[in-house]
């Protein structure tokens, strides 16, 4: 047994002893000859003021009550996008593999339940480089997780986040965002292919520019079985506050103004397409649909 084999096998046993089946919940959509399956990652525990810093605070307290959120912590779910179509298995993100937080980085484990194997997957496209979406490039040994796949970054991403600028003026709070993203980023160059905005990354998969929560973030357009779906990564970041006041600045953003009018855009283009959405931190398994109702506000709907 090689190396990645053992850890599958011992870590599929340690997570099933530890967690609870809760885990390898997931969403699956059957459209024409494609399966999407959103396959968890875990989750995360954030502060919750990382994000609510920048908003109005009388209001804000509403929309969190009737969300039932509470306390000084948020639990986003992480939901990675599996597409399955014919010869090709496509990844969106890869999670946070084991050096982000103990919450995440179970993606192995949750695909493994699906009879999914790290080999078997032909391409990983990323929407950025956040350490919940690229850190798990990279094994527990340091070797590529996916060492077939062919990897695709836009970028304006890349550019970024490889600017040896960038650790000395992302700010000290994201410092290790930075140094982890170039570190995973130069062992896997070599299997990289960069896209620019409006690409057809893969036939029937187009990049749509969605910068702010990272300056070169990327979601996709997915036509399946005849089927409009987006991958959003993290230009919705949350099914509350992101849609009933996209305009808010969300202290999650790179470029606050920027990431506001992206969703703004967004939710826009999604109501008037009706897109089903493929949220990353998305509740319910990520998949749901936008509702549009008055002054730029928005509904998340769970379910297809």
């Amino acid at each position: 047994m090689n190396r990645r084999g053992f850890l599958q096998s011992t870590g599929a046993m340690a997570l099933g002893m530890a967690l609870p089946r809760q885990l390898y919940a997931r969403s699956t959509l059957e459209l024409g000859g494609a399966r999407i399956d959103m396959v968890s990652d875990g989750h995360l525990e954030l502060p919750a003021d990382m994000m609510l810093e920048n908003m109005p605070q009388d209001e804000l307290a509403e929309i969190l009550a009737r969300y039932g959120l509470s306390g000084d912590q948020f639990e986003p779910p992480c939901n990675l996008v599996l597409l399955r179509d014919g010869p090709r298995t496509v990844l969106f993100d890869i999670g946070a593999g084991p050096d982000f937080m103990p919450s995440a980085g179970h993606m192995l484990q949750a695909m493994d339940s699906l009879g999914v194997a790290p080999q078997d997957i032909t391409h990983l496209v990323i929407t950025h480089a956040h350490p919940d979406h690229i850190w798990g490039l990279l094994d527990d040994f340091d070797e590529v997780m996916l060492p077939n796949a062919e990897i695709m970054m836009g970028r304006a991403e890349w550019d970024y986040w490889m600017d040896p600028d960038t650790v000395e003026s992302i700010g000290a709070a994201r410092q290790s965002f930075a140094v982890g993203a170039q570190r995973r980023l130069v062992e896997v160059e070599d299997h990289i292919t960069l896209f620019e905005d409006g690409a057809e990354v893969l036939p029937g998969i187009h990049a749509v520019a969605t910068p702010g929560h990272t300056p070169g973030h990327m979601s996709f357009a997915l036509d399946a079985g005849g089927q409009g779906l987006l991958v959003a990564g993290d230009a919705l970041v949350n099914h509350h506050l992101a849609f009933e006041r996209p305009d808010w600045h969300s202290g999650s953003d790179f470029d606050l103004e920027q990431g506001a009018q992206t969703r703004l855009r967004l939710l826009d283009r999604i109501t008037a397409d009706d897109l089903t959405i493929l949220g990353f931190h998305l509740p319910e398994g990520g998949i749901g649909r936008a509702e549009r109702l008055a002054d730029n506000r928005y509904r998340f709907h769970a379910g297809v």
